[in-house]
């Protein structure tokens, strides 16, 4: 109980309870301006986070992410422009809603049906992760190399479009983690002489040109046509929202659970939480024929999944360390920089530190509900602002932030030659995110194998030779060789229909 009563003294004092609401604020802007994903405001916020307390700067993470991902259904509704990825599976249906003059309405559920998602997937961080955290206490050097990369290959195998350059773009980012001092050796590697280099490349720059100075070298390629909000609206916002719930609870429930789950997988996320709610929810829907027509059950499902996701993938990001997605992967940084070492040693020793996390995960959702309706009752002025005048001030920001670490101008190149390289490499088909996992978890890749190999004096067997080390590393291999199993099915199950033919 004194743990408890601690941690609410951490959330419950003006400080936090402010940033909580600027950073709701600030996640409700950017996610509602189209493009400007939550990864992006997130990344902005790092600088900002360095000279706060640790709770502040989580609690700041923490609002900004949830709000930004149900912000980003804002420029859906009014424009048919998804204002974050994880909006673009259901933004015709959310467009379609709205066509009827019934875009408040359709917002309003959706953000009812986002708090009531985050909500339930952080009663998963709360009762999953203390257990798993017990559990991972018997990880020793060969599961955390697993469980590494499990991260890695997950974040490949559910990257969207190929595969082969989701794997180019991990390889970047693990070349990029080994940039240095050798962790078993501490000699330098690939600094070129960079005294700013020895201690490895600096995360939080480079996740800042690969997130924001790519997003805002995109916009200024494009034409710079002003945004036409042209929806009529004349409805309420909450509107519609009890008889949706009433008829569709079961799909608020399904969408929070699926959001849960696929959020605790590394690498998963929102992103694809989303895409895989609405398509379960048009294939279990009595009505299947209604969807993208305006029909209220996908934007349920898909909201309550998309928050739930957001709130799960914490659950591996605080136990073990893998980012559960690219939020937390940004977070994790973060919470090093802060003396808070994510793994199950914050779970048996944080007390109060710990009951503060879960209290701050209920109270940035919940504070969606006014921030999110002042927002949807002030849409149409969101979305219409004009990119000549947001990108200048994310470049100023982009540009103060990296150089406000350090001190130094070396971070400041490193943030624009990551975005040079993003944008490059995003014009060619290939995804970020692969890189800053590969940076995040490549050095725990490494120290992780080479402890393992010191400790078995170089017997690669010994990888397979405890229980959990053991069933982990048959469930990468397995993963690896998915693609080729069912590609061999797909040719057996063919020779079996033309021979019957």
């Amino acid at each position: 109980m004194d743990a408890i009563l601690s941690g609410a003294g951490l959330v419950f004092n003006l400080q936090t309870l402010v940033v909580i609401l600027a950073a709701a604020a600030f996640g409700m802007f950017v996610g509602a301006i189209p493009g400007l994903t939550a990864t992006m405001a997130v990344a902005l916020l790092v600088p900002v986070t360095y000279f706060m307390e640790p709770i502040p700067a989580i609690a700041a993470m923490v609002t900004t992410a949830a709000v930004t991902i149900f912000a980003g259904d804002i420029p859906g509704a009014y424009l048919r422009i998804p204002g974050t990825p994880s909006s673009a599976a259901y933004v015709d249906e959310a467009y379609a809603f709205s066509q009827r003059g019934k875009a408040s309405e359709c917002l309003g559920i959706a953000l009812v049906c986002s708090v009531i998602g985050g909500i339930v997937g952080t009663l998963v961080l709360i009762f999953v992760a203390p257990y798993l955290a017990e559990f991972a206490l018997n990880f020793s050097a060969f599961e955390y190399f697993w469980l590494a990369l499990l991260g890695l290959s997950c974040a490949v195998f559910i990257s969207p479009g190929s595969h082969l350059k989701a794997v180019l773009s991990l390889c970047i980012g693990l070349s990029l983690a080994t940039v240095g001092l050798d962790s078993t050796t501490g000699s330098p590697r690939f600094t070129f002489g960079v005294t700013d280099l020895m201690g490895g490349v600096n995360f939080i720059p480079v996740m800042i040109g690969l997130f924001a100075i790519a997003e805002v070298m995109r916009f200024t390629s494009k034409p710079a046509d002003e945004l036409a909000v042209t929806v009529k609206d004349t409805g309420r916002v909450f509107g519609e929202v009890k008889p949706a719930l009433r008829q569709h609870w079961k799909s608020v429930l399904r969408g929070s659970g699926t959001g849960s789950l696929i959020g605790v997988l590394p690498g998963a996320g929102s992103d694809i939480a989303a895409w895989v709610s609405y398509a379960v929810s048009r294939k279990f829907s009595p009505t299947p024929d209604k969807f993208g027509s305006g029909h209220a059950e996908g934007i349920v499902e898909t909201s309550s999944s998309n928050n739930a996701a957001v709130s799960g993938s914490w659950v591996p990001a605080l136990v073990f360390g893998i980012p559960g997605d690219t939020i937390t992967a940004v977070v994790i940084g973060v919470l090093y920089m802060k003396g808070m070492n994510p793994g199950p040693a914050i779970f048996m020793e944080g007390g109060s530190m710990v009951y503060a996390l879960f209290m701050v995960f209920i109270i940035a959702n919940l504070v969606m509900l006014p921030v999110g309706y002042i927002a949807i009752r002030m849409g149409k002025g969101f979305v219409a602002t004009p990119t000549r005048i947001v990108m200048p001030i994310v470049l100023a920001f982009c540009i103060v932030g990296a150089y406000s670490i350090n001190n130094s101008t070396v971070d400041v190149m490193l943030m624009l030659m990551a975005g040079v390289a993003a944008y490059g490499l995003g014009r060619a088909g290939f995804p970020a995110a692969p890189i800053i996992l590969g940076l995040v978890l490549g050095g725990l890749l490494e120290k992780s194998f080479m402890s393992a190999m010191i400790r078995s004096d170089g017997d690669l067997l010994a990888f397979f030779s405890r229980p959990i080390s053991a069933s982990l590393g048959a469930l990468v291999i397995l993963i690896w060789l998915l693609p080729l199993l069912l590609r061999l099915m797909r040719r057996v199950t063919a020779y079996k229909q033309r021979a019957d033919a």
